[in-house]
Order: structure tokens, then C-alpha cells, then sequence
């Protein structure tokens, strides 16, 4: 019971030192609306920092605010985070607990790519989002902002799960994918892509037109 209590004492000690944590507005937003949804975010997430362990330098391209970083940083060295809304990224660093290893910059990764080089990246939610013909600009830009043999995850909603998406999503999301269109379009820019599926926080190789969410692996950019 010491044991317990001591630790009971050290979590309400940070929690007056630094007070409650403080979501976004896109995460409040789904707190408010669909709190089931931030389960399958952090599951994205998770796959991230599993995926990414041990890598030195992570870049988040449209990372929104933030909410998974805290979860790749238990793995990574650093991650630096674009969004191309400066109010979320304004938002985004006033919350950041992790200043020494987490940054931030406005970015339009479809105008070019980053001026350093990240050993890894990747954009959770964001391709769909990306017009047909700005897609391919879109990921050799990324992959130009990686070391040769870094690791891109790109994870997208798949296109067959559509017709059960809400009529918000279905507006917002321009340029869907099915685990074929998004190896495909990868494969254009790495030599090796590996396809994952994920059916609520879950995450396999099991088939992918039966998945609800795709995740494609890109490893060591083609020169």
C-alpha cells in the first residue's frame, strides 16, 4: 500500500506542477463527438513507433495537433511535425511538452521538399486529402526528404469502407485508395512496399478489401 500511495503521491505532484493535459481542436472534436475514434488514432500511431524504433530523426507531415507524438517519441529521437494550417501549429507548440525533441514548421509538402534530411516519416490521414494530381509530387517530395534507405508509412482510409465513412468524410476525402492504388502508388517511389490492413485499433496482413484502414510501408527511396 506505501508502494501505491507513494506513486499515487508523484502522479498528483506533475499533475499540480503541470496541470491536465490539453487536446487540440481536431482532437477535441472527436472527444466530443466520436471518443471511440481516438482509439483508432493512437492505434495508428502505436503501429508508428513500433515500426520506426530506434530511427534518430522522424518527420510527421501533416501532423494536425499533434496528438501522436508523445506515443513515437517513446522510440524515436526526435520528431519534427509540418502542417500547412499555422493556427494548428501555433496551437500544436503551445501544448508541446517535448521542446528539446519535438519541432515544428509550416509546410506545403506538395510545393517541394524539406531542406534537411529525416531517417524516416510519415503522414497518418493526410493522402486522401491530396488532389489525384498533386499525389505523386506529394511522396517523391517526402521521399527527397529522407536519407536512401529511410522508411515512409503512409496510412489512408481504404476506399472500399466508403460508403459507411460519415458525409463529412466523404466530402474531405478527394483521392481515396484501395490497398492495390496505394502500393502502387509507393512502389513508384521505394523499392520495397509492404501492405498492412487495420480493422478498428487492429492491425494485420489480412485481406486487404476487407479492411476498414490501409497502411503502406515504403522503405529505401529509388534514385
Amino acid at each position: 500500500m506505501q508502494a501505491k500511495e507513494a506513486q499515487n503521491q508523484i502522479q498528483f505532484d506533475h499533475y499540480e506542477k503541470l496541470g491536465g493535459c490539453v487536446l487540440g481542436p481536431y482532437t477535441s472534436h472527436i472527444w466530443r463527438n466520436d471518443p471511440r475514434h481516438m482509439c483508432f488514432l493512437f492505434s495508428r500511431y502505436k503501429f508508428v513507433s513500433k515500426m520506426f524504433a530506434g530511427k534518430n530523426r522522424v518527420l510527421e507531415v501533416g501532423c494536425g495537433d499533434s496528438i501522436g507524438t508523445p506515443i513515437v517519441l517513446q522510440t524515436v529521437g526526435s520528431v519534427h511535425g509540418l502542417d500547412f494550417e499555422p493556427i494548428v501549429l501555433k496551437d500544436a507548440e503551445r501544448r508541446n511538452e517535448y521542446k528539446d525533441r519535438c519541432s515544428y514548421s509550416v509546410h506545403d509538402m506538395t510545393t517541394g521538399p524539406m531542406d534537411s534530411v529525416f531517417d524516416a516519416s510519415f503522414a497518418l490521414d493526410v493522402i486522401e486529402h491530396i488532389p489525384p494530381p498533386q499525389e505523386d509530387r506529394f511522396i517523391a517530395n517526402i521521399a527527397a526528404s529522407m536519407n536512401s534507405d529511410g522508411v515512409l508509412i503512409l496510412g489512408t482510409p481504404n476506399i472500399e469502407a466508403h460508403k459507411h465513412a460519415s458525409e463529412g468524410s466523404r466530402l474531405g476525402h478527394i483521392n481515396l485508395k484501395s490497398a492495390e492504388s496505394l502500393k502502387a502508388s509507393l512502389q513508384k517511389r521505394f523499392r520495397n512496399v509492404f501492405m498492412f490492413s487495420m480493422n478498428d485499433e487492429v492491425v494485420h496482413t489480412g485481406f486487404g478489401p476487407m479492411a476498414h484502414y490501409l497502411l503502406g510501408m515504403g522503405v529505401c527511396r529509388r534514385t
